[in-house]
């Protein structure tokens, strides 16, 4: 994929961020979450690519724009496979509170998986432990393990986990290990990556979220070189009809970033809308508006940081 078109998605993000921050503090998690979708879809008509929405924001019948299968861009030049969440956390904008993002992961067509909208059980790591992490083992061995190869005590470690009634139980396993837990209103995007970040202060993130957050997630942690793994949770007949439906029969398996994400030409794109773990929020001055965007590329491993200034009209 050409470095010029992983950047133009950067406008793509920006436009989002800024829009959605326009909302923030006011109670409207529906309006904030329309003004970045309305942003992100004019801007990427602009950009010259053939782009088909491999997870967005839903079916065609519960969105108007950016629905699975939907084309994006001009028609022209190559084609690919976009995963986006115009506004990761909704109601931290609505709210005010940390880590909400506007984000967009890209593959050549055919490279993202396809995740029907339900959750997944989620683990990831940094690069450091991505040998010792497994899904399927318990949360005190897992902490235990990427303890040793962080070489910290357990009580050092930080487990980042979504504040959901259904974690109470995970929330308790942890604690009795003797690790510490820190809590996330939303967010797990930017949760799941923050492992693979020096100095985040985040060494594991555990818990059951969105599908379509763990195939973003995925984009950036294969760029840093760290773990995630995830396990598809349909909760009814209805949402295994669905996986069925999709040719995906073995409700067991255990998705990998190779299987989520695959080969290398894989682009994540990122701008905040409130500060997070990963970038900082929008900013406004009295001449511009400031964005804080991240451009991460597989195939070459880079990782830009771009501090915007947008005039303001």
């Amino acid at each position: 994929m050409d470095r010029n078109l992983a950047l133009e998605f950067v406008r793509v993000t920006e436009a989002g961020a800024i829009a959605a921050a326009k909302w923030m503090g006011r109670g409207d998690k529906i309006a904030a979450d329309k003004a970045a979708v309305d942003e992100m879809r004019a801007r990427f008509s602009s950009v010259e690519f053939n782009g088909i929405i491999a997870i967005g924001e839903g079916k065609k019948d519960e969105a108007p724009e950016l629905f699975v299968d939907e084309l994006v861009g001009t028609g022209q030049g190559v084609a690919l496979d976009i995963a986006v969440d115009p506004l990761e956390c909704t109601n931290s904008v609505a709210n005010g509170t940390p880590n909400a993002i506007s984000v967009i992961a890209t593959g050549l067509r055919g490279t993202l998986f396809r995740a029907p909208d339900m959750y997944m059980n989620k683990i990831a790591g940094g690069p450091a432990t991505k040998d010792v992490i497994n899904l399927l083992d318990s949360p005190e061995n897992n902490i235990i393990r990427a303890a040793n190869k962080l070489g910290k005590k357990v009580s050092e470690m930080v487990v980042m986990v979504l504040d959901r009634p259904r974690h109470e139980d995970l929330i308790t396993q942890i604690r009795q290990a003797g690790a510490r837990v820190r809590l996330i209103t939303d967010g797990d995007v930017a949760g799941a990556i923050a492992p693979s970040l020096p100095d985040s202060g985040i060494d594991l993130l555990m818990g059951i979220g969105a599908s379509a957050e763990a195939v973003l997630a995925s984009a950036a942690i294969k760029c840093l070189g760290g773990e995630f793994q995830a396990q598809l949770k349909p909760k009814n007949s209805a949402q295994e009809d669905e996986l069925r439906g999709m040719g995906i029969i073995d409700f067991n398996k255990i998705y990998t970033t190779e299987d989520l994400v695959s080969g290398n030409d894989i682009t994540f794109t990122a701008t905040g809308v409130i500060d997070g773990p990963m970038l900082k929020g929008v900013r406004y001055t009295t001449d511009y508006c400031i964005t804080h965007s991240v451009v991460m590329r597989v195939k070459t491993g880079t990782v830009r940081y771009l501090e915007t200034w947008h005039r303001r009209k």
